[in-house]
């Protein structure tokens, strides 16, 4: 396969006191002499927070940092990530670092609202603050009236290029609500303000069938894009998780789906993704290009990679 697996590289070990589980949402930046990857670490089940940690630009499996400190606290009342904050894409711009994040609120009849927010730094992704104190990048609109998440943002010449997920449902499952969610696409030329044309990317194989965190790379004149899919009926450890898929494109927009050239499979039993594939993010390094994934359990015990095989 394209994908050659190369291991574990990280999970939580408590190393500060709201450091309990998970490293979620891996999000990788090239640094000059390493790759900081943002994480989503939970203090508790209900509450989700973002730090990072530095490794080995050749051997990502080598762990040369972690960051004890939240680099964003939580929300205020009523924000967009009251009750969470996550990763999602992190770029340069400029001298600065532009981290576009997933805001967590909490609902009543459906469990939770996400919508995107954007935090800036300007000291190479150590310390961040947020853009717009509370609102979002993108939120629900009249035609995407669920929520918004999970956004890969790749910048070609004058224009930004962001996928991402756009809630399209919630349904009933077993006597809790679901959300259903497919990848939309939508672009800008600072970033800042988007057009949604409300373009659906990946055509889904099932009614009940989510797909969300894309990664996305453009070689040799088309987009490759790696992605998060699962169904509704048992995804949380069941035979419903989530799986990696994989797309094609030559405009970004409109895309051809062939999840048999993902190049990657699930572990074998025992293995830290031995029923689990979820939350790809794809980094291009002097050394490599890395897939970073979460594995079981929606990355409870953390997260590894893989390297593309030329």
């Amino acid at each position: 396969m394209p994908w050659i697996k190369k291991g574990f590289i990280y999970g939580p070990d408590r190393e500060a006191p709201w450091m309990n589980s998970h490293a979620q949402i891996p999000t990788g930046l090239l640094l000059d002499d390493r790759i900081r990857i943002y994480i989503t670490v939970r203090p508790d089940q209900k509450t989700s927070l973002t730090t990072f940690i530095d490794v080995d630009i050749a051997n990502p499996a080598k762990v040369l940092y972690v960051h004890k400190q939240p680099i964003l606290p939580l929300g205020k009342p009523g924000a967009i990530d009251e009750f969470g904050v996550m990763p999602s894409a992190a770029l340069r711009v400029g001298k600065d670092i532009w981290l576009y994040t997933i805001g967590w609120q909490r609902g009543l009849t459906v469990p939770y609202l996400n919508a995107i927010g954007l935090a800036i730094s300007h000291d190479d992704g150590e310390t961040f603050d947020r853009a717009f104190e509370g609102g979002p990048v993108l939120d629900r609109t009249p035609l995407e009236p669920y929520s918004t998440m999970s956004p890969c943002v790749l910048r070609r010449g004058d224009i930004w290029h962001m996928w991402y997920g756009s809630g399209v449902d919630w349904i009933e499952m077993r006597g809790k609500y679901e959300p259903i969610y497919y990848i939309k696409y939508a672009s800008s030329r600072d970033g800042l303000k988007w057009e949604r044309p409300g373009t659906c990317c990946i055509p889904a194989h099932t009614v009940d069938e989510a797909s969300t965190r894309p990664a996305v790379v453009y070689k040799n004149g088309m987009y490759h894009m790696w992605f998060s899919f699962r169904g509704s009926d048992d995804f949380r450890g069941g035979k419903d998780s989530y799986r990696l898929g994989y797309a094609s494109s030559t405009d970004g927009k409109r895309w051809e789906r062939n999840d048999a050239n993902v190049g990657i499979a699930l572990g074998a039993g025992g293995e830290w993704d031995s029923n689990m594939m979820a939350y790809p993010n794809i980094l291009e390094t002097p050394s490599g290009r890395y897939l970073f994934y979460n594995g079981n359990d929606f990355g409870k015990n953390g997260f590894g990679y893989a390297i593309w095989d030329d």
